[in-house]
C-alpha cells in the first residue's frame, strides 16, 4: 500500500510540474538588431534553457541562456523571465562595424544577461515575447553592448 500512494503522489507531483507550464518547447525567429532562431525548452516548472542562433554585421552569435519564469500581471499565460548565459561571436571583414577599429576577422566570448516578458496564444500553439539581452565580451574584442531588444515568435509544444 505505501508503496502504491508513494507511486501515486510522485506520478501526480510530475504532473502538476509538467502542467505548471503553458508549454515545454518553443522553436521560432527573433528579430531586433540581430536576427535569427530561437529555442526554447524548460526543463522544470519555471525554469527554462533557451539557444539562439543569430547573425549580424555579417557574423554570427551563438548564445546559450538559462531562465527563470514567472506569470506577470495575474494575467493567464503571461510571463516574466530574466535569466544568464553566454555567447560566442565570429565576424569576418566588415568594415562597417561601429565598434570594431579595422575590418579584420573577430571573435568574442562573454556572458549574457536577459529580461523579457511572454505572452502564449491560446486558440493557436506561437507565443510570442520581447526581451533585453546585453551582454558583455570577455575575450576578443572587450567591451559592453546593451543594444540587443528584440521580438521572438515561437511555435509551441
Amino acid at each position: 500500500m505505501k508503496k502504491l500512494f508513494f507511486a501515486l503522489t510522485l506520478f501526480l507531483s510530475i504532473a502538476v510540474a509538467v502542467n505548471a507550464q503553458d508549454y515545454n518547447t518553443g522553436i521560432g525567429v527573433r528579430g531586433g538588431l540581430s536576427n535569427g532562431l530561437t529555442v526554447k525548452h524548460f526543463i522544470g516548472s519555471n525554469k527554462a534553457i533557451e539557444g539562439l542562433l543569430s547573425t549580424r554585421w555579417r557574423g554570427f552569435h551563438v548564445t546559450g541562456l538559462y531562465e527563470i519564469h514567472a506569470p506577470a500581471f495575474d494575467t493567464p499565460r503571461l510571463h516574466w523571465y530574466y535569466g544568464v548565459g553566454g555567447h560566442i561571436g565570429f565576424w569576418d571583414d566588415y568594415d562597417k562595424h561601429p565598434w570594431f577599429d579595422n575590418d579584420g576577422s573577430h571573435t568574442v566570448i562573454g556572458v549574457d544577461g536577459i529580461i523579457g516578458i511572454e505572452y502564449n496564444i491560446e486558440p493557436i500553439p506561437f507565443n510570442i515575447s520581447l526581451d533585453w539581452k546585453p551582454g558583455l565580451n570577455l575575450i576578443g574584442y572587450t567591451g559592453f553592448w546593451a543594444d540587443e531588444v528584440a521580438l521572438s515568435i515561437r511555435f509551441i509544444f
